[in-house]
């Protein structure tokens, strides 16, 4: 029996205000879909069964390098961050399960899945933490871990993974995502060979870990806190360990990972060509790895990206099993409405990309039509699927308007008494 952090009643009650527009524009935008030979209700149904994780720790504000300004009301453990996942897969009915990273969500495993149970969740990929050191660490990953030149630091590193997906099967998780930004800061600090040759050992044994029906998830990030030299700085060094792990290790894509102007649709149908494509860490960028909610700076890119993934499910490429969650760090905005705008536009991207003509596509393609393959995509991306989206929440129990009645609830407020203040910080994110 799930326990929701919201008023079922008072949902359907602010649903009722809006539910005729939506039929309206429902209907209006089958007629145009109807034109083009595109069933509406084939297309909601698809919107309806698409599913994002959200990440733990995107309910909390997150900070800079410079400060952290704590919002109302924040989740003060694991427990609370499950509260408020709850409200985001509530009102948005897209993000049904919770992606936990350890030590900061660590409690014990059946107390966790019990409330993950009493709120309707599940759990996506467990994440280790190699990248700071944990209050009780006996060894300090300040100089790397699982390629430290050390290797007691690098067993450690080992051992707290290999404890992630342990806890990962207790509660249900299926996935093991691994992201360590060591590298170097200066010229000569380390060898590269050695250090990859290092990172590859220690992965090697993690992978060894991993139960038959789980896969290993490496992530690659350009730069940060390594700003010289990063372990694992691109697509093509994930997938190189991808590749000499095994079957079960596939290369994850964050779309904030990669250097400016990166064509990132591209990467994905190379992952997605050899078989390697793991899934993906959904956020925006103007300049670097900023976070920013899904779709708010460029959501042609994110419709672009999808356009890339119907393509592959289309025609049934091998071993295509992409795992999809947010992960977003939330600095002047309500961590709650952030991961609900980014659910929605991500569910967007989707619709949209389901409303590409592929078999005129690939006419134009084939004919070097250039004009023409831009403008089939154009008319997919430039339709207005809110309406689809609106009535796939509705159908599920979800809110029509998410952020409308998420604020009209009062939650935030509620939350804020029963939650004392976390206070700021003036050293970044902590």
């Amino acid at each position: 029996m799930t326990d929701l952090p919201i008023s079922p009643e008072f949902v359907t009650d602010q649903n009722k205000a809006e539910d005729a527009a939506l039929a309206n524009d429902y209907s209006s935008l089958g007629e145009q879909l109807d034109r083009r030979g595109i069933d509406i209700d084939a297309i909601t149904k698809k919107v309806a069964a698409f599913a994002v994780a959200v990440p733990s720790w995107g309910v909390g504000t997150g900070g800079t390098r410079f400060a952290r300004f704590a919002g109302p009301g924040e989740p003060r453990g694991i427990f609370e961050k499950l509260d408020d996942c709850g409200v985001i897969n509530q009102l948005t009915r897209a993000t049904p399960n919770v992606s936990l990273h350890i030590p900061w969500d660590k409690a014990d495993p059946k107390e966790l899945k019990a409330k993950a149970d009493q709120l309707g969740l599940g759990f996506d990929a467990m994440n280790s933490n190699t990248f700071a050191d944990a209050k009780d660490s006996p060894l300090s990953y300040k100089f790397g871990s699982l390629s430290h030149t050390d290797p007691a630091v690098r067993q450690q590193a080992i051992a707290h993974n290999i404890e992630c997906i342990e806890i990962g099967k207790t509660i249900g998780s299926k996935a093991l995502t691994i992201w360590t930004g060591e590298g170097t800061n200066f010229p000569g600090q380390g060898n590269f060979t050695r250090a990859f040759e290092r990172y590859l050992d220690s992965s090697k044994a993690v992978y060894a870990a991993l139960p038959d029906d789980w896969r290993l998830f490496t992530e690659h990030k350009m730069y940060e806190p390594a700003f010289y030299s990063t372990i694992i700085q691109d697509w093509g060094s994930s997938y190189l360990v991808s590749k000499e792990l095994g079957p079960k290790a596939f290369s994850l894509v964050d779309l904030g990972h990669h250097a400016p102007n990166t064509n990132i649709e591209m990467i994905v149908a190379r992952l997605i060509q050899f078989e390697k494509l793991a899934g993906f860490h959904f956020n925006d960028s103007k300049y670097g790895d900023d976070d920013l909610d899904a779709g708010s700076i460029n959501p042609f890119q994110l419709f672009l990206v999808f356009n890339e993934l119907i393509d592959a499910e289309a025609r049934k490429a091998k071993n295509f099993d992409p795992a999809y969650m947010i992960d977003q760090s939330h600095n002047v905005t309500d961590p709650i409405e952030s991961l609900m705008s980014s659910a929605i536009e991500i569910l967007r991207a989707y619709a949209q990309a389901l409303l590409v003509d592929r078999k005129a596509l690939e006419g134009y393609q084939d004919g070097n039509d250039v004009m023409m393959a831009n403008q089939t995509l154009k008319r997919a991306f430039t339709t207005d699927v809110g309406p689809i989206l609106a009535k796939a929440r509705l159908a599920k129990g979800g809110a029509i308007d998410p952020l409308a009645v998420y604020r009209a609830s009062g939650y935030r407020a509620k939350v804020a008494a029963a939650r004392p203040s976390t206070g700021g910080s003036s050293s970044g994110i902590v």
